[in-house]
C-alpha cells in the first residue's frame, strides 16, 4: 500500500495519518523498498519544516511514527502518479464524487497507491481523472464528511484487511 497525501495543510492531520499507516501494518519492516510509503505531494507538510528542523507538533501527533513509516516529497503528483502506474499500482482516490463506488465494494489490486486530498476542497478533479478509481465511505449522519485522518484509517484498515 501506498499513500499520496495531496495538499493536505493540516500538520496534525498528517502527523495522524502517519501514526495510522503505522499501526494498520501497512508500514510494516516487511514491506519492500516501493511498498509501505507515504508521499507527501502539493503543500502538504512533512516531519521536518523548510529548514530540515524536526516539527515538534508533527511529531507529538505522529508519536515517532515518522521514523517509521518510509516517506517522501514529490514535487509533482501527476509524475508520481505516472511512475506508480509503470510499477503496476493501481491508482484509487477516497473522495466523495459521482463516479465513486462503496469502499466496502471495491478490491484492491496487489499494488494499490491511494490518493488523500485537502480537508476542505478534497482531491481536485484534474486528479481524480488520472485515478483507475474513486471510492468514498458513505455517510449516514447530518454530516457530509469525517476529518481526513479518521477517513484514511477507516479506509486503510478496510483495504489491508482484503
Amino acid at each position: 500500500m501506498i499513500l499520496i497525501l495531496h495538499n493536505l495543510r493540516s500538520v496534525l492531520n498528517v502527523g495522524a495519518i502517519f501514526r495510522t499507516f503505522d499501526a494498520s501494518g501497512a508500514a510494516s519492516a516487511n514491506a519492500s523498498a516501493s511498498q509501505g510509503k507515504i508521499y507527501l505531494t502539493g503543500f502538504t507538510p512533512g516531519p521536518l519544516d523548510r529548514f530540515e528542523r524536526v516539527r515538534k507538533d508533527f511529531h507529538k501527533a505522529a508519536l515517532g511514527a515518522e521514523h517509521s513509516v518510509k516517506w517522501e516529497q514529490a514535487r509533482d503528483i501527476g509524475e508520481l502518479i505516472c511512475e506508480l502506474r509503470i510499477m503496476n499500482y493501481e491508482i484509487v482516490a477516497l473522495e466523495q464524487d459521482k463516479q465513486a463506488i462503496d469502499y466496502k465494494k471495491y478490491k484492491p489490486k496487489q499494488k494499490c497507491a491511494l490518493i488523500i486530498g485537502n480537508e476542505v476542497k478534497g482531491v481536485a478533479k484534474e486528479v481524480l481523472n488520472m485515478c483507475d478509481k474513486i471510492i468514498e465511505i458513505p455517510m449516514r449522519g447530518e454530516k457530509e464528511s469525517l476529518n481526513v485522518s479518521v477517513a484514511t484509517g477507516i479506509a486503510l484498515f478496510r483495504l489491508l484487511d482484503q
